[in-house]
């Protein structure tokens, strides 16, 4: 609740958007907290933190937790927020209780893992793990034509090494997201798995005419192409269940009431555990933006901005996470993560778990975002207890 006090908004959520002041101020807070914890914390070139408490043996890896920091624009206190803050305790009750783990245990804020302000989103997951080049990365600009670079230089990042050493094994907390876990009144989401996913960036380009002196047949509206392109990827979706498609950003250009659109822009992206099913979904939306561009005379261009293939979890970890569901008496049931995190970058490199814990109403992204204190706790002693078994087991 302190750290949503940074970019908190009269609704009652936060807006700390990716290397902004506010999630500057909210990565220093962070740093101080784990300093007083006994840990050292370090930053590499594209700006992700990490928390460093030392364990008995130098030669074993460390064992990885953590999140993210940054919100959307109209975002919620707890999603990625929660991740990093049930690290944090983790560290903190180990150093209360002077627990002295074989393996090093760090927690780590990853850079921009929402995508909000740069995409693509866990950017810096991304980058550590090497799917994203760090110069590619340091060079994609906001909006505003602002670049990571700049912004990492603005808030006091001048790290321009990269992390090279690989954990022994991560984990993240998380809020579920989504209504599964409330709905079936279950305290632990045993996570076994993240969807793949696309993400496209879309530029319909047609010609700006007058509203009332240009016969339908003669126009090349560019947000009438966009919305066949909408309402046939809603269609797409739902007709591949239990897949994902949406249209998150648009911008309108003229954007005036009685002018005919000569340019839209606008994000889409395509979700589902099926990566054969998600390729096929591809093909067919790709079709469908050539078809709507053709009706309309339009001139189409689609840049996908991520491919993200789906990853299953470790089946260890994820043993080591129902255990510790069991054992505290929580009850537990697997599940498969719709959104991305930065725990899907990372299984694709080292051994990886991911709690999950409810959200009112299933809500996040939104201001609304709640999960009880009750919950958050036991998703902390379950991160604690797996994360603890796993140092023992690999000692």
């Amino acid at each position: 609740m302190e750290l949503a006090q940074i970019g908190a908004t009269p609704a009652g959520g936060v807006n700390r958007q990716a290397l902004t002041a506010l999630d500057g101020t909210a990565r220093d807070r962070f740093t101080q907290w784990c300093e007083a914890a006994g840990c050292t914390v370090r930053t590499d070139a594209i700006g992700n933190l990490f928390a460093h408490r030392p364990g008995r043996n130098p030669a074993l890896p460390a064992i990885m937790m953590g999140s993210h920091l940054d919100s959307q624009p109209t975002g919620g206190k707890f999603d990625g927020a929660y991740g990093v803050m049930a690290g944090l305790e983790v560290l903190r009750t180990l150093q209360d209780h002077a627990v002295m783990t074989e393996h090093a245990i760090e927690v780590t804020a990853w850079t921009n893992e929402e995508g909000a302000r740069f995409a693509p989103s866990m950017m810096g997951s991304l980058v550590y793990t090497g799917e994203l080049a760090l110069e590619t990365a340091l060079q994609t600009q906001d909006v505003d034509g602002i670049t990571v670079a700049s912004a990492l230089a603005d808030i006091g990042v001048e790290s321009t090494s990269l992390e090279t050493d690989r954990p022994a094994a991560y984990f993240e907390a998380h809020i579920e997201q989504g209504p599964v876990l409330e709905a079936q009144d279950t305290t632990i989401g045993v996570v076994s798995g993240g969807q793949g996913q696309y993400w496209y960036q879309i530029t319909l380009s047609g010609r700006a005419s007058h509203a009332g002196t240009t016969p339908m047949a003669l126009r090349q509206d560019a947000l009438a192409g966009a919305a066949e392109v909408i309402t046939a990827l809603q269609r797409l979706a739902r007709a591949r269940a239990p897949a994902c498609g949406t249209v998150g950003r648009m911008l309108v250009s003229p954007n005036s009431p009685n002018v005919i659109p000569d340019s839209v822009f606008f994000t889409a992206e395509i979700r589902h555990p099926d990566d054969a099913t998600r390729t096929a979904m591809d093909a067919e939306f790709r079709q469908t933006v050539d078809k709507a561009a053709k009706a309309h005379g339009l001139i189409a261009d689609v840049r996908q901005v991520l491919d993200q293939p789906a990853s299953p979890f470790d089946s260890q970890c994820i043993h080591l996470i129902r255990q510790a569901a069991m054992d505290n008496h929580f009850s537990h049931m697997d599940i498969i993560s719709g959104a991305a995190h930065d725990a899907v970058a990372m299984s694709r490199i080292v051994p990886t778990g991911m709690v999950f814990v409810p959200c009112k109403d299933g809500i996040s992204h939104n201001e609304a975002e709640y999960a009880k204190p009750a919950d958050l706790a036991a998703g902390c002693q379950v991160l604690h207890d797996a994360v603890l078994a796993y140092d023992r087991a690999h000692a």
